[in-house]
């Protein structure tokens, strides 16, 4: 049992991971637990700054990610859909800037085809700012701030099967950082942890699908995700670091099963029947610029007009319209039907997708909602 005081842990934490590149020193998994749990609770944000910029630059080990989900955890609580099994949908919070995003429409997609789903975000987030689920939902007439409670009755509703969750709804004391993180500008260790919060589980088995860019992140994430209790994990390496692969390249999908190691899988659109001539949903010419960008990192366009066409985009394809936003949802959506064992061939799984797409029972599901 830890005698120090919660501002005493914090002060002890910066000490060690603040003294340059030769002394800086790791912490435990208590500390670090500890140490977020303070920062959660209304530490001072010079300090909690300093302790986050400090992490970053000495890079964080796995048992320091692992104390600081713990306390972002224990923070908020999990709730538990009437459901057997749930696929927790974790795209990048901070969304897209670079093509339109068609994920925030897969989780109706997936409960159409038996596949309960919760997708889950915040409305504007850095580094990027780009379109998030928040933004695309919204646009398309969704409500975006259910409760915990809200989002897993609506799981479990047999006619609709899916939800979207805002964190300042799961997690306000999380999102009450957010100016910080906004004054700190660069990446930090929150950005990596809070997509595998998990803020609704399955009665059974939850299975997290998310995404990667850097090649250090499948083991990050798959030991985090085994961390916080995921029975399985689909890490995919995906077009801006999100949930779907390049749409005309090779790609990587790092999975595991009942807790297990993490292995890999080869993925080729061509698997699926999907061939396109670009990586990921073009953004369309009628989307304007951005008023001004302040660094390179700012995105070139709009974002809220890019979040309008991700939604007209997105229920076009609903409706059964072909195109790279109709071959995105097929190509998760498949990847998650054969992981999950629906379907032996990633073709069969595709073919389920296009199924419900054009039956009209995915564009039923978001309707309901």
């Amino acid at each position: 049992m830890n005698d120090l005081t919660a501002e005493a842990i914090l002060r002890r934490s910066i000490q060690k991971v603040a003294t340059g590149p030769e002394y800086s020193k790791d912490l435990s998994f208590d500390d670090a637990r500890d140490a977020m749990k303070h920062i959660m609770d209304g530490a001072d944000p010079v300090q909690a700054a300093i302790f986050f910029i400090a992490l970053r630059m000495k890079r964080e080990t796995n048992e320091e990610n692992e104390g600081i989900l713990q306390a972002i955890m224990d923070h908020a609580g999990q709730i538990t859909a009437e459901v057997d099994e749930l696929v927790d949908i974790a795209d990048p919070y901070d969304g897209y800037a670079r093509g339109v995003p068609a994920s925030p429409f897969l989780a109706p997609v997936l409960a159409a085809c038996g596949m309960p789903a919760l997708s889950h975000g915040a409305e504007n987030i850095g580094p990027k700012y780009g379109a998030t689920h928040h933004k695309v939902l919204k646009a398309s007439g969704k409500n975006v701030e259910l409760s915990s409670s809200q989002a897993a009755s609506q799981i479990a509703n047999a006619d609709i099967g899916w939800a979207y969750l805002d964190q300042r709804q799961y997690n306000p004391g999380l999102h009450n950082l957010l100016d910080l993180r906004v004054r700190m500008i660069k990446r930090q260790v929150m950005t990596t942890v809070e997509v595998l919060l998990g803020p609704v589980r399955g009665r059974n088995r939850t299975h997290l699908l998310t995404g990667y860019v850097h090649k250090a992140y499948p083991a990050i994430y798959a030991r985090l995700a085994r961390h916080a209790g995921f029975d399985s994990a689909m890490i995919v390496r995906g077009v801006e670091g999100g949930i779907i692969p390049s749409l005309q390249q090779a790609g990587k999908l790092w999975y595991y099963h009942d807790k297990g190691d993490e292995q890999v899988l080869e993925l080729d659109p061509a698997q699926a029947g999907i061939q396109q001539e670009s990586r990921a949903v073009p953004i369309p010419d009628s989307v304007p610029a951005a008023a001004g960008q302040k660094d390179e990192i700012d995105s070139a366009v709009d974002i809220d007009a890019l979040s309008q066409t991700a939604a007209e985009m997105g229920l076009a394809a609903l409706s059964g319209k072909t195109g790279p936003t109709r071959d995105s949802l097929v190509y998760s959506g498949a990847i998650c039907l054969h992981h999950l064992a629906r379907h032996d061939s990633l073709q069969s799984a595709a073919d389920a997708v296009r199924k419900v797409l054009d039956s009209g029972e995915a564009l039923e599901r978001f309707q309901r909602a």
